[in-house]
């Protein structure tokens, strides 16, 4: 089979999964990637160790997949409701973490296009990823066409906004690449820059992962340190803020995959729940969900935040 007919055939089929978007790029090094190098350089990574760690599988796709020629890059829409009001006593969950483990939704329909692309290529080899691959995925997704990059660092596509879970099929077969998306959408628009609660969009497309609230709720290990702490307001595990300003995520379709739709206790999350539970039923109710990233102690270490900036009448705002 030709790569143009592969290609369409690979498109369709991701489609008809359930996947809203799919184009293809060659197995290359993203031009984006020195400003990748750049933000590590300057520091902007913070504690994620591991991403220098992997540098040099950055630069080479072959590291993810020996062989590989091509990518299809894949998006699927997770916007479901929208957020519930806050009573008090009660934190805002990013809404990525509202459902289950969407690795392990997306990562179904992965094998599902992997073997449908062994059936028509059985010499091939193949390899699915779901952001844990060292892959700059954003960057691959822009290259093939599914959107481009915004000032908050997101990946915006005009139909389904940012509100993308992406995903990439990795294939020793040649592609034909889709056409990339050459022109920045958001125009003069700032308005990601100032509504990020704790200035951590130093510049468009520029991110200090060190200041941004889903960094310090999440990846951070430690305190949180006490000038950001006003800022994460009723946020207890990611913030939205950059996302839920942006007018292209204005009129985004609703996503049916029943896996991203609100657990209950998730939209919001009652405080009073987390403190009350013991590693083992901490485990039972979260670990298979976006959640158990920050671990019980980050998560309890986060309410405290909240409970405090409750007690003080603290918004989520950005601080003078």
């Amino acid at each position: 089979m030709d790569s143009s007919n592969l290609t369409t055939a690979l498109k369709e089929e991701a489609l008809r999964l359930g996947f809203d978007l799919a184009g293809a790029t060659a197995a290359e090094v993203p031009p984006t990637f020195e400003h990748f190098r750049q933000w590590l350089t300057d520091g902007f990574a913070g504690e994620m160790r591991y991403l220098a760690e992997r540098f040099d599988a950055y630069c080479d796709p072959n590291r993810v997949l020996d062989g590989v020629r091509g990518i299809l890059m894949l998006g699927v829409n997770y916007r479901t409701v929208e957020p519930m009001a806050l009573a008090p006593g009660y934190a805002r969950v990013s809404r990525y973490a509202w459902g289950g483990d969407y690795h392990e939704a997306v990562r179904r329909r992965l094998h599902k296009l992997a073997d449908f692309h062994r059936r028509l290529t059985p010499a091939a080899r193949v390899r699915g990823v779901v952001d844990t691959a060292p892959l700059l995925e954003r960057a691959l997704a822009a290259q093939a066409g599914l959107g481009w990059i915004g000032k908050n660092t997101m990946l915006i596509n005009r139909r389904c906004g940012s509100w993308l879970f992406l995903a990439a099929l990795l294939t020793t077969e040649e592609l034909r690449p889709s056409e990339s998306t050459k022109t920045d959408m958001c125009g003069d628009c700032r308005a990601c820059l100032d509504a990020c609660p704790t200035g951590a969009l130093i510049a468009p497309y520029w991110l200090d992962a060190r200041k941004c609230v889903s960094y310090l709720t999440i990846e951070s290990r430690g305190a949180i340190p006490a000038e950001y702490r006003a800022a994460c307001g009723d946020r207890i595990f990611g913030c939205d803020a950059c996302q839920e300003i942006c007018p292209w995520n204005r009129r985004t379709p609703p996503s049916p995959e029943p896996a991203f739709q609100p657990a209950q206790g998730r939209n919001p999350l009652a405080l009073s729940d987390l403190r009350a539970i013991d590693e083992a039923e901490f485990r039972g109710r979260f670990r298979h969900t976006p959640l158990w990233r920050a671990r019980r102690t980050g998560l309890l270490r986060n309410a405290a935040v909240v409970a405090e900036n409750h007690a003080r009448g603290s918004s989520s705002e950005k601080p003078p």
